[in-house]
């Protein structure tokens, strides 16, 4: 189960995997920006994550970690709806990890400066889904992938390029320079699997031999 934590919405992407084949299970996001109190917003955070765990039955949950930016009560607020939802799978006994945004945005896209039009567009393609009315819910299920890339696809020994965090979760650092050499060199040598955009700022995805 991958989540993009947000304090509007908070969007999510349950992952079956069997064996190379990925199907999409559920896609969607929690809508919380009706709620004007925030203590309300991180109830329906623990509630509705807590319910789509019981129905789904993950095995891992992976999160956006957040970023750092200039305004700190939004950073606040994002750090505690993530720390809600991270409760909410230990509350279950599920296995945590953390993905900064950048390296999400290369594991789907190979640039970590993609933009999320251009995530939304690949995870549909990969996935063989239609573009869901809020792109929350695509920024969630490329959780899930960059989970499944990091730890169990031909992908992940090309793509772990950066050290890993420590402490919870135990996720990944941004790119380094030597993860998207690797990258770079797992696409060279698997062309039938390369999946690109013809640039950082079109939609239109294009595969090799086609």
């Amino acid at each position: 189960m991958g989540i993009d934590p947000g304090t509007n919405y908070m969007g999510y992407g349950i992952l079956e995997v069997e064996g190379r084949e990925l199907r999409s299970v559920a896609l969607g996001d929690i809508d919380l920006h009706k709620l004007a109190d925030p203590y309300a917003k991180l109830h329906r955070i623990f509630e509705e994550v807590g319910a789509l765990i019981d129905r789904h039955a993950p095995c891992e949950v992976a999160l956006e970690s957040p970023f750092f930016g200039e305004n700190v009560q939004s950073m606040l607020k994002l750090g505690r709806a993530q720390g809600v939802a991270m409760a909410a799978a230990l509350s279950r006994s599920l296995a945590v990890f953390e993905y900064a945004p950048s390296r999400i945005k290369q594991s789907i896209t190979g640039k970590g400066s993609a933009p999320k039009e251009q995530v939304a567009s690949l995870v549909e393609r990969m996935l063989r889904i239609e573009r869901p009315q809020r792109l929350d819910a695509t920024d969630g299920m490329a959780v899930a992938l960059c989970h499944y890339f990091m730890t169990r696809s031909p992908l992940s020994g090309a793509l772990q390029g950066g050290e890993r965090v420590k402490g919870l979760g135990g996720g990944l650092k941004a790119a380094s320079s030597r993860g998207s050499s690797s990258w770079e060199r797992f696409l060279r040598e698997n062309p039938q699997r390369e999946i690109r955009t013809q640039s950082p700022g079109t939609h239109r995805a294009k595969k090799t031999g086609e």
